[in-house]
């Protein structure tokens, strides 16, 4: 049984992300002690920014007329979409930064799509859960209501380009207890981290439930 973890948090020692696939991993190997576990983080190890346009040329340049350079990005982008296409199931956690993805996963996707064709569905039926923390409010209501780019983004990539089935888990306001001006935010923001947490649990016995039911 193979999972797969791609985590994407710039601060990992303070990541509110991790926390939250931490539990879900954790209710995976629960039910699956010897099972594989592949990770990228690309918060602390990052992809070659320049590895997506180099890989892409790659395709469309004959095979003995290419570069050094496009070889290794296209070798990386067809690593990336096989650590994909391998898994039984997967963990996405994604922050919301300025209001969208942050480069960096950016730069995941498009190497993954490079690496199998943008038709090609990696996650085809297979169980993963999207974790996104977001520091303030873009619910109804709130000041910037509409401001999360994030989240649509991650659903369409993972849910209907790559046809995973997909829980998502959106734990908003983490940035309450630290900013001046969100004081009256803290209790709801308290009341959201518990209920992602148990959240976080729940999926993680239905994400090892659903990965063995689909290996058997």
């Amino acid at each position: 049984m193979r999972l797969f973890r791609l985590d994407a948090s710039i601060f990992p020692d303070t990541s509110a992300s991790a926390e939250l696939a931490d539990r879900v991993e954790a209710e995976w190997r629960s039910a699956h002690p010897a099972g594989e576990v592949t990770r990228r983080h690309l918060g602390t190890d990052p992809l070659p920014a320049d590895a997506w346009a180099l890989a892409t040329a790659a395709r469309h340049t004959p095979e003995g007329d290419r570069t050094q350079e496009q070889r290794d990005a296209l070798a990386l982008a067809t690593e990336l979409a096989g650590e994909l296409r391998d898994a039984d199931a997967a963990i996405v956690a994604v922050p919301l930064y300025n209001y969208g993805v942050s480069q960096h996963f950016k730069t995941w996707v498009d190497l993954a799509i490079a690496g199998a064709d943008p038709a090609t569905p990696l996650l085809k039926e297979k169980p993963a859960v999207l974790i996104t923390t977001i520091g303030g409010g873009y619910g109804p209501g709130a000041p910037r209501e509409g401001w999360d780019h994030s989240t649509p983004y991650l659903r369409r990539v993972l849910a209907d380009l790559w046809q995973a089935d997909l829980t998502v888990i959106k734990r908003e306001l983490t940035l309450a207890d630290s900013t001046p001006g969100m004081e009256n935010l803290r209790d709801l923001a308290a009341q959201q981290h518990r209920e992602a947490l148990a959240a976080a649990e729940e999926a993680g016995r239905t994400l090892a439930k659903a990965a063995k039911l689909e290996r058997v």
